[in-house]
This record gives C-alpha cells, sequence and structure tokens, in this order.
C-alpha cells in the first residue's frame, strides 16, 4: 500500500464531494433494498443482485451516471463486506450512512492513471499529487480518501513479487509493552511512553465543551468540529510515527523478536486503564513490527501474555 496526498482544486473539491455524497446515497439506497427485500420476500440480496439494480437506479436518479461505474459497483462489494462481518464476524448491523461517515471512493480496476506528478481520474480531471516515494510493482487499486480535516489522500495498493529474505542478524530480543513505559526489551533498553492523548487532553476537553455548546448544522459547529478534528489528526500522526520509527528499529536490528499476544478487547474493558490503552495503542504497533518484519526477514513470535511480567523483572 502507498498513501499520497493529493492537491485537487477547487472545482475537483467540489466535483469529489459530490461524488462521495452520491456513493454514500447510494449506499443508503441498496441497504434499504436489502432490508425490504428480505422483510418482505425473503430474497437476501447478493453483489449481482445489487449489481443488475444499478442499471434502474441510473433512470430514477441520474446522477449516478456521472460517476465511474466500478466506484458504483465497489459500493454495493462494501455493503456486501458489511453483512458478511455483521453474519459471520457478529459485528453490529450495517447502519446508514451520515454525511460524515462516508469519507472515500474507491477504482478497483479502471478509471485512473498515475503519470509523473499528476494523477488523472475519469470524468474529474488531473490532480496534481506528491509523489514523496517511487511506487514499485503493479497497481491494482485506488482509493480516493478525505479526512475530517478536509485533506485529500490517494491510497494505492500494488501487487508485488514475493522474495524471500533473510535477516541479517541473529540476535534475538523480548518485548515486555507496558503503560508506565512503552516496551522494555530484554537487551535492556526502555522505551517510553510519549503519552500523546495525555498530553493532548485539556486542550481536547475545551474544544469539546465548545462543540457541545454550538447549535446544530450551523457554521459555528462546523468550524468547531474542524478544530477539534485537527487536534485528534495530530495525535493520531504523533502516534503513527512514534510506532513506526520504533517499530522500524526492532525490525532492522533484531532477528528473531518475541513479543506478548495481547487481549486488548478485554483489557480496554478496565475503566481505569482504556484510556491510557487506548493511547498506547498496541495494537498498531504490533501490526507495523509484523509488517516490517516481513520485509526484513526478521521473525515475530507472539506468546502468552501470563506472567511475562513477573518473569521480565527477574
Amino acid at each position: 500500500m502507498y498513501k499520497f496526498r493529493i492537491y485537487p482544486s477547487k472545482r475537483q473539491k467540489e466535483m469529489l464531494d459530490n461524488y462521495l455524497h452520491t456513493c454514500r446515497f447510494l449506499y443508503n439506497q441498496q441497504l434499504e433494498n436489502k432490508i425490504i427485500y428480505h422483510m418482505n420476500k425473503g430474497i437476501n440480496l447478493s453483489y449481482q443482485n445489487l449489481n443488475s439494480m444499478l442499471l434502474d437506479l441510473k433512470i430514477v436518479y441520474p446522477e449516478l451516471k456521472q460517476i465511474h461505474s466500478q466506484v458504483l459497483q465497489n459500493v454495493n462489494n462494501r455493503l456486501i463486506k458489511a453483512f458478511d462481518k455483521f453474519i459471520k464476524e457478529h459485528k453490529g448491523f450495517p447502519r446508514f450512512k451520515s454525511k460524515n461517515r462516508y469519507n472515500s471512493l474507491t477504482y478497483p480496476q479502471l478509471g485512473f492513471k498515475l503519470s509523473n506528478n499528476h494523477l488523472k481520474l475519469s470524468k474529474i480531471g488531473s490532480i496534481f499529487i506528491k509523489l514523496h516515494r517511487l511506487p514499485k510493482g503493479k497497481i491494482k487499486t485506488l482509493t480516493i480518501k478525505r479526512t475530517q480535516t478536509q485533506k485529500w489522500f490517494s491510497i494505492f495498493s500494488y501487487e508485488i513479487k514475493y522474495t524471500k529474505v533473510t535477516h541479517k542478524s541473529k540476535k534475538q530480543v523480548g518485548i515486555d509493552l507496558g503503560i508506565e513505559n512503552f516496551a522494555t526489551l530484554s537487551s535492556g533498553i526502555t522505551i517510553p511512553n510519549q503519552r500523546y492523548l495525555i498530553k493532548s487532553e485539556q486542550r481536547l476537553k475545551l474544544l469539546q465543551r465548545k462543540l457541545s455548546r454550538k447549535v446544530k448544522n450551523s457554521k459555528n459547529r462546523i468550524k468547531s468540529r474542524f478544530k477539534l478534528a485537527k487536534i485528534h489528526e495530530k495525535i493520531t500522526n504523533q502516534r503513527n510515527d512514534f510506532h513506526h520509527k520504533t517499530s522500524r528499529y526492532i525490525a532492522n536490528n533484531y532477528g528473531i523478536v518475541v513479543i506478548e499476544n495481547l487481549n486488548l478487547k478485554g483489557m480496554v474493558k478496565n475503566p481505569y486503564l482504556s484510556k491510557h490503552i487506548n493511547d498506547v495503542a498496541w495494537s498498531n504497533f504490533t501490526n507495523m513490527l509484523c509488517y516490517k518484519a516481513e520485509e526484513t526477514g526478521c521473525r515475530v513470535v507472539k506468546i502468552n501474555p501470563r506472567n511475562t511480567s513477573k518473569k521480565c523483572s527477574n
């Protein structure tokens, strides 16, 4: 996956916003169709059924014709995946999307072209893209995403040929994750907890109180929500930067890494520690460490965390 910032013009931003609005409308319409067909006729509409409905929907709602056909099909695919999670993984029932809960559209195969420092999108035009590194492999899909702070990003998925990598180092390390210190390595290195959320907590509380006092759908409420979103985005960026640098250091310097297989769902239920556990985001760090380990040939071993803190202290 490669993520690049894009800078659409004012007209292109309006077009992309309209595309997101139309895709959100289609998602809600197809969700309603699935519910009605299941309740009235006992029919569970499949991905193919939803795609067949697009022809009739384009006649009733002409604005759908302005969007690339594969983008519309991807909306149906998202809905099917949401129902699969509900049935197989016992997630929540798919709900109707509000305007602040649908912020991306995907081109599965066609409708886009990457050329130098410009990204050409079907029916939108050429958009300047900041290529801070050169992608490798064959492009498979493209997702255009809008953040809560109104920044736009393009996310490419590339297919690359798998090559087995052997790590240069034979050193081994055990990692004890914690809250007082983010991680303690068996080599003697202690990585302090940065506490990005805690440091910004007072500012967040102030902005959240101001937001709650604003009239719904007012311009002042939109401005207040934007200020709050900027703080949350900064915290996320700080945390991701810390996780990237820490996981890169470990993956590059150790051939075998032993880490605790923590039950985070059970741990966040603790009312005294849930905020601090969400702040350290061990799951995000572990995911980064695992994929960086694959790149470098490092081996990650997850073990039962029972009594590890007592043993490591000795």
